[in-house]
């Protein structure tokens, strides 16, 4: 029975493995391998259509032209400019706050580059991090425009309002002001504010018709970008990059570039609340309009010409300003996130917005081990100890449980010789040898499966920590001490992990080996492969596992001493 309680150890282990690594690829994006769930085809053709927008939306990207205006979708083409209005200069407008560095192109007032001030490209690069760009590797952009008729879209040159472009040491707020020229009887004015602290931006949209009839033009919000991974992204623990929807109806749902390639996407076609993103490790953008604001929904592929490899895609949302009578002026207000995943501020700007960092299946314990975790940091001031100090608080929370269990254990290691010798002397009698090892076990009164459910229990608890400290920006660049630097990337001397290794290898020596050799085999081949895939893991992950294995050790030893099962370490034989 003892090898029979080893073996289902093993099973458990292995299972949660199985389901990390399943849950895992879900949270990359990609089809689960061992519980996939199906994926139907969207009702609507048109919000995955590759080559266009939906039925009435605007075309999907920035161009290299700027003297022309596109025609909007179902409607008769627009002349290439206004023929009383003289041509509008191209220029870029770049402005910064305390935390934040943008740069808007006047056709359309998009916004094309956003850089974060607080956030380092990467360890080696004092430059600021680049979340939004468009260059020839990559195009990720911010665009809003008119539909509904030929009015000013994110292809319309716009004039550009005098005024400050940094925030000023006494100011908490500046604004940025771009004016489009009459189109279709319609004028577009956008202005972003910033906030001193903030890394949301209010835009606001208003429309003047400046015609002679009735119009009722529609505003779209969109997010596009290119389908490549990041910059700096680490292939061995790919996180999630593409767009992603939230509505009170659907929840949170993440959407591949490779469904949306597919046309395999499903998402509500109407709501009043919710958002639209694009996320990638760490970061983020999303187009907030208040609630109660009714809005259509679209994530889609388009063709836009573009030069970089695998463009584009694009999440939308379609909002109307309603009729406009002659002369009238209307307004839609939105807020435009761009920055980090830090969940305290997500929570705080939108409902469900903090689920952009995501913790797959098992974020009701992920958060408040998030929430402890910034309550250890908020004391020590380092994220490193910070982890050190969750983990043992964790397994103080779960010291009875473990005792338990090491108790059960360390019982079933003083019968180990017992049992042995009777598995000799009935080997060829495996109905009476079951019967007599049960009869010791009451006799003793050892469950040989005692040692199992206490440790089942803690496994998803764990497994949520890793989630919490993987998905964290709050790691990222985050010293530690000496030689680590950054708790966000791999040990650069593999100092933790050769440790971990040492820990893990130790602990397993520390448990009799089993007598089929193929299990004695197993006992030792499984934690080495496990190990051996944190050396290319973050250093917070592998401080994480390293703290837990130690803790483990020690009480173990401790245990095993009081119930006079002195420890003794079992070295491999293989033979």
């Amino acid at each position: 029975m003892n090898d029979i309680r080893r073996t289902i150890l093993w099973v458990i282990f292995g299972f949660s493995m199985v389901l990390l690594w399943d849950k895992w690829q879900v949270y990359n994006g990609r089809q689960a391998t061992f519980f996939p769930s199906p994926v139907t085809q969207t009702a609507s053709t048109s919000a995955t259509h590759p080559a266009s927008g939906p039925a009435s939306g605007p075309e999907a990207g920035p161009t290299a032209t700027h003297a022309s205006q596109p025609a909007a979708p179902g409607a008769s083409a627009v002349p290439a400019t206004a023929p009383a209005q003289p041509a509008i200069a191209h220029e870029l407008v770049t402005v910064s706050t305390d935390v934040l560095k943008l740069t808007f192109d006047n056709e359309g007032g998009s916004l094309v580059k956003g850089e974060l001030l607080h956030h380092k490209g990467s360890q080696d690069d004092p430059k600021p991090f680049v979340l939004l760009e468009e260059d020839g590797r990559h195009l990720y952009v911010a665009q809003t425009g008119l539909i509904g008729g030929p009015f000013p879209t994110h292809k319309t040159v716009m004039h550009v309002a005098p005024g400050p472009r940094e925030l000023g040491s006494a100011d908490n707020e500046l604004t940025v002001r771009f004016e489009s020229p009459d189109l279709g009887g319609v004028k577009l004015v956008k202005t972003y504010t910033l906030k001193r602290g903030a890394y949301d931006i209010a835009v606001r949209h208003e429309v003047v018709n400046t015609g002679t009839a009735a119009v009722a033009p529609q505003l779209y919000l969109q997010l596009v970008r290119d389908g490549n991974e990041p910059d700096g992204a680490v292939p061995f623990y790919s996180t999630f990059t593409g767009p992603a929807i939230y509505t009170s109806a659907k929840k949170y749902q993440k959407i591949t570039f490779k469904a949306i390639r597919e046309k395999k996407v499903e998402i509500p076609a109407e709501s009043t609340d919710g958002y639209i993103a694009m996320v990638q490790h760490y970061f983020a953008t999303a187009w907030l309009l208040p609630e109660g604001t009714p809005r259509q929904l679209h994530v889609n592929a388009a063709d836009i010409g573009s030069q970089v490899p695998d463009c584009c895609y694009r999440a939308q949302e379609i909002t109307p300003f309603g009729e406009l009578a002659p002369g009238q002026t209307k307004t839609i207000d939105a807020r435009l996130f761009v920055g980090p995943q830090v969940e305290t501020v997500l929570e705080g700007l939108a409902p469900g917005l903090e689920l952009i960092k995501d913790y797959g299946y098992l974020t009701i314990l992920a958060k408040p081990l998030y929430w402890l975790l910034e309550k250890i940091h908020s004391l020590l001031g380092n994220w490193g100890w910070s982890i050190v100090g969750l983990v043992v608080l964790l397994k103080l929370a779960f010291y009875w449980l473990n005792a338990k269990a090491y108790s059960s254990m360390a019982k079933m290691k003083a019968l180990n010789p017992r049992i042995q010798d009777l598995r000799a002397r009935l080997k060829d009698k495996p109905q009476q040898m079951q019967q007599e090892m049960m009869r010791i076990y009451r006799e003793e009164k050892v469950n040989p499966l005692g040692g199992c459910l206490p440790i089942a229990i803690q496994i998803p608890v764990f497994i949520a920590l890793y989630w919490v400290l993987l998905s964290s920006v709050e790691m990222r660049h985050a010293p530690w001490i000496g030689w680590v630097t950054d708790l966000s990337t791999k040990d650069p001397y593999f100092i933790l992990p050769i440790l971990m290794t040492i820990s893990t290898l130790f602990q397993t020596a520390l448990n009799p080996a089993p007598p089929d050799p193929m299990q004695a085999k197993l006992m030792w081949i499984m934690p080495l492969a496990f190990s051996f895939m944190f050396f290319m893991f973050p250093a917070g992950l592998v401080l994480y596992w390293l703290t837990n294995n130690i803790l483990s050790i020690a009480q173990q030893w401790v245990i095993n001493t009081r119930l006079g099962v002195p420890p003794r370490l079992h070295l491999p034989k293989f033979r």
